[in-house]
């Protein structure tokens, strides 16, 4: 009997014990850490909605792309980072290059991304396409008058052509594909006739040359649709009157077609949280996230099932460059000594 008097309190005990484990907090099913080179409102809301589908805690850290391309480099294998988020094929690829990603297969992202916008070792993944067409002042260039990327070479457009400078990536990719497609002597060509007709010294961003139509100071630039549609929708009435000035015209619309980038991401390297990483790639190439690409960002789906939003639709449908992407980070290095030479500054 005493021995049951003495126990009865350990069992008493251990019950309350129990039951206390039963009901703490479910344990959190992990974390997954993002290098950002893409604006936190650009990608923040996405990773909200994957963190509460998943219970997987997302930590984001958002910066420039070459400051985190260094900061991986030199953080090796002590980084937190998991994957990595920027927003050109340029970009990827030197990341690549500079061994801070990791292959990883995924069916979910070969079925949902096409083969020309990712890498073809699985390096990286396209998650959303920007076009890069000419856009032209309204009352002041016909259609009828535009052809190619070629054309803008001619003496005709002497003077009425504003761009960014050669800096800008996504004017990098797009001499790096016309590399690809027509070699390096008659891209070269065309860079000196492009050059030759600037209306005035390269620079501000893609928003600004088209800001430049509007105000009269050039008649044609090459644009990213994506700002050009984010200025259509913007709530600064200056944006929008400026963007109402310009159209859209698709060139190369019988050859290579129209040239294309996408914003992407790879798992890094030295990944603590692969698996989540991976997770977190097949969410942004879903059909929930691919809708939101489309209607909120202004940005093509890379998920050709994804029907693109009203304000790109408005613009039309274009023949995209075929070109795998991946090429056009290949061809960064000779693209850039090129437009060097051409006198692009």
């Amino acid at each position: 009997m005493s021995f049951a008097l003495k126990t009865r309190p350990l069992l008493s005990a251990f019950c309350g014990l129990l039951a206390g484990l039963l009901t703490l907090p479910a344990l959190a099913a992990g974390e997954v850490n993002i290098y950002s080179a893409r604006k936190e409102d650009l990608i923040k809301p996405l990773l909200d909605d994957f963190a509460k589908q998943t219970d997987i805690t997302v930590n984001l850290v958002t910066g420039k792309e070459n400051e985190l391309l260094q900061r991986l480099q030199s953080e090796g294998v002590n980084t937190p980072a998991d994957l990595l988020l920027t927003s050109d094929a340029g970009r990827l690829a030197a990341a690549r290059q500079a061994g801070v990603l990791q292959t990883v297969q995924s069916g979910v992202l070969e079925k949902n991304i096409p083969a020309a916008y990712r890498d073809p070792e699985g390096y990286w993944y396209g998650l959303s396409v920007r076009a890069r067409p000419i856009i032209y002042a309204r009352d002041r260039v016909k259609p009828a008058e535009l052809s190619t990327y070629a054309d803008l070479a001619a003496p005709r457009w002497k003077g009425r052509i504003c761009v960014r400078s050669s800096d800008s990536i996504y004017n990098q990719s797009l001499v790096a594909g016309m590399i690809a497609h027509q070699g390096a002597a008659k891209t070269e060509a065309w860079a000196k006739g492009l050059v030759a007709n600037f209306a005035r010294s390269p620079k501000g961003g893609d928003r600004d040359q088209i800001k430049a139509i509007a105000a009269g100071e050039c008649d044609l630039t090459l644009a990213n649709t994506y700002y050009l549609g984010g200025m259509v929708t913007s709530s600064d009435k200056t944006e929008q009157e400026a963007a109402a000035q310009v159209a859209v015209f698709w060139p190369d619309a019988n050859t290579t077609g129209v040239h294309v980038n996408v914003s992407g991401a790879g798992v890094t390297a030295h990944a603590k949280n692969r698996d989540h990483a991976l997770k977190l790639l097949e969410f942004l190439a879903s059909d929930q996230a691919q809708r939101w690409y489309a209607d909120v960002n202004n940005e093509y789906p890379v998920n050709p099932s994804i029907p693109p939003s009203a304000t790109l639709q408005a613009w039309g449908e274009f023949k995209a460059d075929t070109l795998n992407v991946a090429k056009l980070g290949e061809l960064n290095a000779e693209a850039v000594k090129l437009m060097d030479r051409a006198g692009w500054k």
